[in-house]
């Protein structure tokens, strides 16, 4: 029970990295306002978690971040944690990728950590320690074909990370986590970037130093840890989990 007691906002809690992040953070005591845009889904994993509430949205609409940070308050009176999951590719190298499709991926993968944070900040430095925890990507760090709007919108991110960190030590703990090739739906809809789709996932799994794709509760594992009091010395710090692909 690691986060007992606890409350945290988990967006992209629908799917993928975020929904195994959210099961995780539940099983460990943690109450959750849950965030996504498929209310089937959000409505079914809030049934299955018990202590926690759905709130279905655009997580680039300023004032749905905003309610979001007044669910948690009305509904379980605090906020100590933000894990922000939301995120899209706007696939399509700079020439071809629509103007539209920029805005929307930059909004989705960094406008909205800047929305979230902004209004949830105020009562995370209400505790004893809060926590924000941006789950970034190695595209922070490495170039992959056709994904412009995402490579800049992770690096971007990250430099918000480690920025915040600085502004709000010490009452907030601000981290990223920085996946690999992920076994989710996002993977497989970044591989049609590639010429050759049909085998770009297999070839990232070889890739790796460990020979497999991640798993979304690896990544609920690594995210557990930074926000608990296991990494309590831990600020303005990305951590990569990739299998080791970044070694290659």
């Amino acid at each position: 029970m690691k986060l007992k007691d606890k409350v945290c906002i988990v967006t992209g809690a629908t799917s993928g990295m975020g929904k195994a992040i959210a099961k995780a953070f539940s099983s460990e005591g943690a109450q959750l306002v849950l965030s996504g845009r498929n209310k089937e889904a959000g409505r079914s994993l809030e049934k299955e978690l018990g202590k926690a509430v759905f709130l279905a949205g655009d997580i680039t609409d300023p004032s749905y971040n905003e309610q979001l940070v007044s669910t948690a308050m009305d509904r379980f009176g605090k906020l100590d944690m933000l894990s922000l999951n939301a995120g899209i590719l706007g696939l399509g190298n700079v020439m071809e990728l629509p103007i539209s499709e920029w805005h929307q991926t930059i909004n989705t993968n960094l406008s909205s950590i800047f929305y979230l944070s902004k209004y949830a900040l105020p009562h995370l430095q209400n505790n004893e320690q809060g926590h924000i925890l941006i789950n970034a990507s190695i595209a922070a760090f490495k170039s992959f074909p056709n994904h412009p709007a995402y490579c800049a919108s992770k690096a971007a991110a990250m430099a918000l990370m480690k920025q915040m960190a600085v502004d709000y030590a010490p009452k907030v703990r601000v981290n990223a986590i920085c996946p690999g090739p992920v076994d989710t739906p996002l993977l497989w809809d970044s591989a049609k970037a590639f010429n050759n789709p049909e085998t770009a996932v297999e070839k990232a799994k070889e890739a790796t130093l460990l020979k497999r794709l991640g798993t979304p509760e690896d990544i609920a594992k690594l995210a557990l840890f930074m926000v608990s009091e296991d990494s309590s010395w831990i600020t303005g710090t990305a951590i990569t989990i990739d299998g080791g692909i970044l070694n290659v």
